[in-house]
């Protein structure tokens, strides 16, 4: 049995070109080579193969029946490399169908889909858009097999496959409903902040569980007795009650309108939360991810 290491593939691109031009002097033409050299392929290929391939007759170079089976699949297989050694059609938002993958946080989901759904609706109206949950996956593994395009979120340690861009800084404030005792010129002093009831985020991802640390060794929670697991639900329920939540910015910042809620600094030291936008060094060049990662930081970079 002949395996591809046993040819050269080269001369499987004479082959083809002596098959469609039935002559050694025009093949050799077309390949830009000598007639000598065409010939001194076949020749290889012949001893490799046990087959005549081209009988000299007055009409040419004409293929053996082996030759003739030979042909159609050598054809085939010499194209799709060719299109897998070349890159694809450029990327084009305005015709592409093709689906993204970002993974990120709930806050990152209600700060950033609303505008990147909407600046996508009216540049790629084919293209479709979706989130998962960044703290269920693995990663490196998703982002690395593709299935994930773009991760964005605070992460302090990542792979080092993965390349990363800075959108913004933030800090973390206190929002509560309009009307709030806290609700008054200025930050609130530490008694007034530690003397209303606060709603807490009982979040296990980084960054948030070291603010939780942090609220704890202030006093915040000793007697808080409402908590929920994740942000999402948090402008409902301090819209709707006397509770304040501490929360970063950007939430607070898309919050506020819908939800009539304020927001202030604590009056606490907590530590500034950096966003990144990270993807997998496998994709830097890719162009459709080079075009999701120019609009991101059009639309996110500060």
């Amino acid at each position: 049995m002949i395996t591809l290491r046993d040819i050269d593939l080269n001369l499987l691109l004479v082959f083809q070109q002596v098959f469609q031009e039935r002559q050694i002097s025009s093949a050799a033409r077309q390949l830009q080579l000598t007639q000598s050299a065409v010939s001194n392929a076949l020749g290889r290929l012949r001893r490799t193969l046990d087959d005549e391939l081209f009988v000299r007759t007055a009409q040419g170079m004409q293929p053996t029946p082996f030759a003739e089976q030979l042909a159609e699949p050598v054809a085939a297989a010499l194209a799709s490399v060719q299109q897998a050694l070349n890159r694809p059609e450029p990327f084009s938002p305005d015709a592409s169908a093709r689906r993204f993958t970002i993974a990120m946080s709930d806050v990152g989901e209600v700060y950033f889909m609303p505008l990147l759904i909407e600046r996508c609706m009216a540049l790629a109206p084919r293209l479709e858009i979706v989130s998962v949950r960044a703290s269920s996956i693995d990663l490196k593994t998703e982002m690395e097999a593709g299935r994930v395009d773009l991760t964005i979120g605070a992460f302090d340690k990542v792979s080092a496959a993965l390349y990363q861009r800075r959108l913004f800084r933030q800090h973390y404030v206190s929002m509560f409903r309009s009307g709030h005792a806290l609700d008054g010129e200025g930050e609130p002093s530490l008694k007034q902040f530690l003397a209303a009831r606060h709603l807490l985020v009982a979040s296990l991802e980084s960054p948030y569980d070291r603010v939780n640390q942090l609220l704890e060794r202030a006093g915040v929670n000793a007697d808080a007795r409402f908590g929920v697991p994740h942000f999402t639900a948090v402008p409902y329920i301090v819209s709707a009650t006397d509770l304040v939540v501490t929360v970063p910015r950007k939430l607070a910042e898309r919050a506020a309108a819908p939800f009539n809620l304020r927001y202030v600094r604590p009056p606490l030291r907590l530590p500034g939360l950096q966003t990144n936008m990270f993807w997998h060094r496998r994709y830097n060049q890719d162009e459709g991810n080079l075009w999701l990662r120019g609009l991101m930081a059009q639309l996110f970079v500060e």
